[in-house]
């Protein structure tokens, strides 16, 4: 089974995850910096060409009534960049709040470093979509 890549897609950062090789448990990989944007999609192009991934789960930030904002527009034009992927939609609704609480509870220190809750996002995403498949 080949690798998928999770993406939380902020306006400052990118968290990134990557599966097991079996597809079973989301790995925590990095963050990027969103701009310049073009050197994130490079950057995200070149971590899919390393680890042969075929599939990207974005996280897309709905509204809490259902509806698409404006971020996560945001999220779906970001993923345009990538049409040689096959690119999934996971709902992310509250995954930042879900990874600051897990920090928390490991004790670790994330308020000056939200690259740590962008990463865990990443990684909450990228597992909500391997545990229903």
């Amino acid at each position: 089974m080949n690798r998928i890549l999770g993406l939380d897609v902020g306006t400052k950062r990118i968290g990134v995850s990557l599966s097991d090789a079996l597809g079973i448990t989301a790995q925590p990989l990095k963050a990027i910096a969103r701009t310049p944007e073009d050197k994130a999609i490079e950057e995200i192009k070149q971590i899919c060409k390393a680890n042969s991934i075929q599939t990207i789960v974005i996280g897309l930030p709905k509204n809490m009534d259902n509806t698409i904002g404006a971020q996560a527009q945001d999220c779906i034009d970001f993923s345009k960049n990538f049409s040689e992927f096959e690119v999934i939609f996971e709902d992310e609704r509250l995954t930042s709040r879900q990874a600051e609480y897990i920090l928390q509870q490991t004790g670790t220190k994330y308020t000056k470093n939200k690259e740590l809750v962008d990463i865990k996002s990443a990684c909450i995403i990228l597992q909500q979509y391997l545990d229903r498949k």
